[in-house]
């Protein structure tokens, strides 16, 4: 799946239930780092890579067919994060959000969201990947395969 989001921002999801190996990682690519999600490394769930372009612009129409691309390879940093379970953290959310008498993080709304880019996705899938609007309260983004 891929999203077009807010400020030019594109999101892309890749899902092979079928693959005999496994993957779980999100991997956030910034203007100045590359944040790395790794659920199958307990060691090391997060890296923060420090790599990235500069493009050395010139300032005369001239200069500017002479520009650079310059690499920077820059320090790795993979802090240390505590072990949790995720499903009990979901419970003991839940069940503090009734005792404290507070919205759930996790609201029925949020289910709609989810719903919301399930239907698009399945609707650009019906239409041999054709973009689609996910509807929904949120900022519009657009879904395709």
């Amino acid at each position: 799946m891929t999203f077009a989001l807010a400020n030019d921002a594109m999101a892309h999801v890749h899902v092979n239930w079928l693959s005999p190996t496994k993957i779980r990682q999100l991997v956030v690519g910034g203007s100045r780092r590359t944040l790395v999600w790794d659920d199958l490394n307990p060691q090391q769930r997060i890296s923060v890579y420090d790599r990235g372009i500069s493009l050395d612009r010139q300032s005369s129409a001239a200069d500017r067919k002479a520009s650079a691309i310059s690499y920077r390879l820059g320090d790795t940093w993979s802090p240390a994060l505590p072990e949790h379970e995720a499903l009990g953290q979901m419970v003991a959310e839940f069940a503090g959000s009734i005792r404290q008498q507070r919205p759930a993080r996790t609201s029925g709304v949020a289910g709609l969201r989810v719903l919301s880019v399930l239907e698009a996705v399945s609707d650009s899938l019906s239409a041999d990947g054709k973009p689609s609007i996910v509807v929904g309260n949120e900022p519009q983004l657009e879904a395709s395969r």
